[in-house]
């Protein structure tokens, strides 16, 4: 759809060109915003990787580490966007997306053209489409939404799926420092694409969380041993990364480091619900598992891992010893 794999690495050589001709060593300074639970490993695998970093986040702490392990520390967003070519960023929201580019010392204040802006928070995807047109009116940036799956596990061990919106000779660009903190990039259209992929991916997730702390509280109320679940089904219908990797940490209690936290989930399934109304797109399952976020939310917190979602239903029946 979006050209052969020759035509890919054609334009890749031409943006690289493009980008030596910007920089006579060839080598594309990178900035990465926002030090959260993704952005602190994604930083460190550019670092490992032999690549220059400068890094910003709103609290300076998160810094100190990266600066380091051999990062430059930026004053501000503006301070970062100057000394970069390509400005990688993970924040909470929209909101927070909005006050790092246009803040008073934002990424929009300093020169942009030439130079990339991808964001792999998770956003509307109008949300997306406005930002990516009013930062290149404002200085020239361009822009592109790869939001990412998988997790602090992926984003520590490398194996991040990325989705990306905006123009292919933007993504070939970018696509040797991204494929240094993921395993997959994926361009799936223009800005906005890639938004609206990471809703698609979290209707499962969002709903494969609730699925598998309704079986797992089942096996627990009917006094079967639920930390073995994953090794009974692996390799059948019901097997999948997920059943691995979160009815254990269900079972156990494991919540630190959150996989996620419960605020996150619900702000994109509200986001899946806005988008399917105004596409028409019935999604029963994802406004479900929206809702029990939103008790988990009232429950156990906003910034509780989401996997906390199973213990709503602790107590709903006493448990009962096998036959």
């Amino acid at each position: 759809m979006y050209g052969s794999a020759a035509s890919r690495s054609d334009r890749w050589r031409q943006s690289m060109a493009e980008g030596r001709k910007r920089n006579p060593q060839g080598v594309e300074r990178l900035g990465y915003i926002g030090l959260g639970l993704m952005g602190t490993p994604m930083t460190r695998r550019l670092l490992k990787a032999g690549h220059q970093v400068t890094v910003w986040n709103r609290s300076e702490g998160k810094m100190a580490a990266l600066v380091e392990a051999g990062a430059r520390r930026a004053a501000t967003p503006r301070d970062l966007m100057e000394s970069s070519d390509i400005v990688f960023m993970c924040v909470t929201d929209a909101a927070a997306v909005e006050e790092v580019i246009f803040g008073a010392e934002g990424i929009s204040t300093a020169p942009g053209a030439g130079k990339l802006v991808v964001d792999f928070s998770s956003i509307h995807p109008d949300a997306a489409r406005d930002l990516a047109t009013r930062l290149l009116a404002a200085n020239g940036a361009g822009w592109i939404d790869a939001p990412v799956s998988g997790g602090t596990k992926g984003a520590e061990e490398g194996t991040l799926a990325i989705m990306a919106g905006g123009k292919s000779s933007d993504i070939e660009r970018v696509r040797p420092y991204v494929l240094a903190m993921a395993r997959r990039l994926t361009h799936m259209g223009p800005t906005g694409a890639g938004q609206t992929t990471k809703l698609c991916n979290q209707v499962i997730v969002g709903c494969a969380m609730a699925v598998l702390a309704e079986a797992t509280r089942l096996a627990v109320n009917a006094g079967i041993d639920a930390n073995r679940l994953p090794e009974a089904l692996a390799g059948g219908f019901a097997d999948s990364i997920p059943l691995q990797l979160f009815v254990p940490r269900m079972v156990q209690g494991i919540h630190s480091p959150p996989l996620g936290h419960i605020a996150t989930m619900l702000k994109d399934l509200d986001t899946v619900a806005d988008v399917a109304q105004t596409t028409s797109t019935p999604v029963p399952m994802a406004s479900l598992a929206g809702q029990l976020f939103r008790l988990a939310k009232a429950a156990r917190g906003a910034d509780a891992d989401a996997l906390e979602i199973y213990k709503l239903s602790a107590g709903c029946a006493e448990p009962t010893t096998a036959s």
